[in-house]
């Protein structure tokens, strides 16, 4: 993959306005954008159409996390809407992601259109131990990561979302061939903000990590698309 295959810019702006303006200054070097759960509500299925016209891919990070029968048919209309990545929650269950595959891979032979991939979130890249705890999980981060990605390559899955910390790992354990999204990615030059396990591009990549999510290090720089250049440079 090349550098611009790899790296994905989370649009987390509140206006379709502002999120396409983002899209026309980056789209001549960002092959994929992320739509998140504040874009989606403020805007529907239309931003995804409206990325989509420009050429671009989409993963729409929703996080779907619901019964096995809710989640399976939001997995499908995300599928009609022709994006290319989409997300669940592994704590939702096997059950919940092997029926979320399934839909998937039926919507798509049935709408004749390429199968998005389909990844789930292990854990929130804003928690580290203690707040990993505090939900009753007594796991260390490591062993509750690899615990979830490998449930979710049972559910087949084509792979999960995970901080840079547990990129490793997931690649020795899980091989060449399963995905891994990893968000938390932050150059030496920005800020961390509210992100507790981070790394920055040239780590995850060297590490194992399939794509890097970046949002505000790019869309709230000053030049966006300097800003993503240099993100594309340290990758190469």
């Amino acid at each position: 993959m090349t550098p611009k295959e790899r790296l994905i810019v989370a649009l987390d702006v509140e206006t379709k306005e502002k999120a396409l303006s983002l899209v026309e200054k980056l789209k001549a070097e960002v092959n994929i954008f992320k739509i998140g759960s504040e874009l989606f509500t403020s805007c529907g299925p239309d931003i995804v159409a409206a990325v989509k016209d420009r050429g671009c891919g989409i993963f729409l990070d929703l996080k779907f996390h619901d019964i096995p029968n809710t989640v399976a048919k939001s997995a499908a209309a995300a599928t009609r809407l022709g994006v290319s990545i989409m997300n669940v929650h592994a704590l939702g269950g096997y059950d919940m992601m092997k029926r979320c595959a399934e839909a998937v891979i039926a919507q798509a032979k049935a709408s004749k259109i390429p199968k998005p991939k389909v990844i789930a979130v292990t854990v929130l890249t804003s928690m580290d131990e203690n707040s990993l705890k505090k939900t009753g999980i007594n796991d260390n981060m490591e062993k509750q990561v690899l615990k979830l990605a490998k449930l979710a390559e049972e559910a087949s899955l084509d792979g999960v979302v995970a901080s840079p910390s547990e990129v490793k790992l997931i690649r020795r354990e899980l091989g060449e061939e399963f995905i891994i999204v990893t968000p938390g990615v932050r150059p030496v030059w920005a800020a961390a903000n509210d992100q507790e396990r981070i790394a920055t591009p040239k780590e995850a990549i060297v590490d194992g990590a399939t794509y890097i999510v970046v949002g505000r290090p790019i869309i709230e720089a000053p030049d966006p698309l300097a800003a993503a250049k240099r993100i594309l440079e340290e990758i190469r």
